[in-house]
């Protein structure tokens, strides 16, 4: 079991609202995917990381990242985190998740699954750019699908 030095009750009560899925960005994401006629399954558990979008006509996998938990700029992001309350917890934390990330991707693309990944910001400011590149890799994988049908 973990002890947490210092945790105060505020930081608690704030942490324990932090959700692991159907996040505002998710949401933002999958609102906008529906509303271009794309159909998907959420937090599809039978792949692994349990994805946040499955687009399982095109095996597209696309997970919604949040840039403090998934190391955003990591290099620039670490050395501040040290230095914040609990530092080392966080910084073990964050790797774990990046390097987490990292292998389950490894996963997903040995099964022949396409993998994307979005920053949160990103979809929240830009949710029209995020739908464009996943329709770009949309056409990428039924072009390569109607060469092989060749």
């Amino acid at each position: 079991m973990r002890t947490f030095e210092n945790v105060t009750e505020a930081r608690s009560k704030t942490m324990s609202r932090i959700r692991g899925k159907d996040t505002s960005i998710e949401v933002a994401l999958r609102r906008a995917l529906w509303e271009k006629g794309y159909r998907y399954r959420k937090n599809y558990k039978a792949l692994p990381g349990s994805p946040d979008i499955c687009l399982t006509k095109y095996k597209l996998a696309i997970f919604c990242d949040s840039e403090f938990f998934h190391g955003k700029d990591w290099e620039v992001l670490k050395p501040r985190v040290e230095k914040g309350n609990n530092g080392a917890y966080w910084v073990s934390k964050i790797q774990r998740n990046m390097d987490r990330d990292d292998e389950i991707d490894k996963r997903l693309l040995f099964l022949g699954w396409t993998v994307i990944h979005f920053w949160g910001k990103d979809i929240l400011n830009k949710t029209d750019e995020c739908v464009r590149a996943i329709e770009e890799v949309i056409l990428d994988i039924r072009l390569s699908q109607a060469e092989g049908e060749e």
